[in-house]
């Protein structure tokens, strides 16, 4: 009788931590949703854009990851996709069982106007995040007071104390206690411990602001790569004429067409 009681507890307990489990993410999606409405974003319970395979360490970390309760849309004049990141890390005990640590953030992923090498600044011991990354670089900074704040990575010195000018440490010091970034190419991520739904006007804030802060001599000695001009562009059509006047006109495959008459 005590074993059967014994195996009815815990089955009822399995069943309660279930349950509660269950409110506690309807309970969260619920207060997303709001904010949604709120901000004019979109809602989603999960993810549409394959988030994970943005090329930052934080998706690196663990065992195993995922993204939930995904905000997409312009928020003062701005991309944002806001969402709930978490990760686990296995471990086995002296009689092999497995258990399961989590940790849970919530992230802003913007882009920004430059193409950016990579670029951790945090508070916490960041080594860990680029364990695999031998080229990264721990950045110190003319401010003693900003280099016992914060921990910044960089494969690239120079990209870094660009970006990191001291407009942008004073910034740091004074607001960005408890979050961290991350650059890479022409997107930043910014994250912090997760918050609740009423919070994350807050977050978005903080990204919008740090955004902002970064040097206008980035955009110019980072450019954004200019796209390949298409098919029927100018560029394209200058090359079919210089083709034409040479006496090798082709037109494209699949098409019946005139050659270009040569300008003037």
């Amino acid at each position: 009788m005590g074993i059967v009681a014994g195996v009815a507890i815990g089955i009822g307990l399995i069943i309660l931590i279930g349950w509660f489990g269950y409110v506690q993410r309807r309970k969260r999606q619920q207060g997303f949703a709001l904010v949604a409405t709120q901000l004019g974003l979109e809602y989603f319970q999960e993810d549409p854009f394959g988030l994970l395979s943005e090329p930052f360490a934080l998706f690196d970390r663990g065992d195993g990851r995922g993204v939930e309760n995904v905000l997409s849309g312009t928020w003062q004049e701005l991309d944002v996709r806001l969402f709930d990141y978490w990760y686990y890390e296995e471990s086995t005990d002296s009689k092999g069982r497995t258990s399961k640590t989590y940790d849970r953030f919530d992230c802003v992923l913007t882009p920004v106007d430059a193409a950016c090498s990579r670029l951790v600044i945090g508070h916490e011991n960041i080594g860990t995040w680029l364990a695999g990354a031998l080229t990264f670089h721990d950045i110190q900074f003319e401010s003693e007071d900003f280099n016992k704040e914060f921990n910044v990575k960089s494969p690239d010195k120079k990209f870094a104390t660009d970006f990191v000018d001291a407009r942008m440490m004073d910034w740091l010091l004074k607001n960005g206690e408890g979050f961290s970034f991350e650059v890479d190419a022409d997107r930043l991520l910014c994250f912090h411990r997760q918050l609740k739904p009423i919070e994350l006007v807050p977050l978005l804030g903080t990204a919008k602001a740090f955004r902002d802060h970064i040097p206008r001599v980035v955009s110019s000695l980072y450019p954004l790569a200019a796209p390949s001009p298409s098919d029927g562009e100018p560029g394209v059509e200058a090359a079919n004429e210089a083709r034409w006047l040479a006496g090798h006109w082709t037109p494209p495959p699949g098409k019946e067409e005139e050659p270009p008459q040569p300008a003037g």
